[in-house]
């Protein structure tokens, strides 16, 4: 009987070592909190973007996931080149009166709270209308190290399609 209950006292001495040794696994993965400002703002570059551009990086890819987010805001008028994604794109206008684009489509005007899905290799653009900034939230993916292919710059004459009173 003394032996048994060695076996008995060994079994839930394992047992819990194993459900403490879980439980540590289990929260070694915790929440990681970026504050505000941990990144400093950027200008967005003029060799891929017509205009005043400002670039709030708010969280980078951690693996396992791949995809990262900025709030990105254009200053009227101001927008991208033409460009493709090589896993897609999601936008979110959080403020003002936005642009967008598909190749050989015309001009769409986007507001607060719309959502475009960019999806894998379509070219498109976006940006700003002629009078009213937009800020959009960006959240891409990226594949082999590769978020975006830039192209040519949109021209004054292609932007001037746009036919609102914005």
């Amino acid at each position: 009987m003394q032996k048994f209950f060695m076996i008995a006292a060994v079994a839930v001495l394992f047992l819990s070592f194993s459900i403490e040794g879980a439980s540590a696994a289990e929260n070694a993965a915790k929440q990681n909190i970026i504050r505000v400002g941990a990144y400093p703002s950027a200008e967005g570059g003029a060799e891929i973007f017509t205009g005043r551009v400002r670039i709030d990086n708010l969280f980078p890819a951690q693996s396992p996931a791949k995809f990262s987010g900025a709030y990105v805001t254009f200053e009227p008028g101001a927008r991208s080149n033409w460009h493709t994604h090589t896993v897609g794109q999601t936008l979110v206008v959080t403020s003002g009166i936005g642009l967008t684009q598909e190749w050989g489509g015309p001009i769409v005007e986007v507001h607060p709270g719309d959502v475009i899905q960019c999806p894998v290799g379509v070219k498109h653009w976006h940006g700003a209308a002629p009078k009213t900034s937009m800020t959009h939230l960006s959240v891409c993916e990226e594949r082999d190290g590769k978020v975006v292919n830039w192209m040519e710059k949109v021209t004054d004459e292609q932007y001037r399609q746009y036919k609102g009173k914005n």
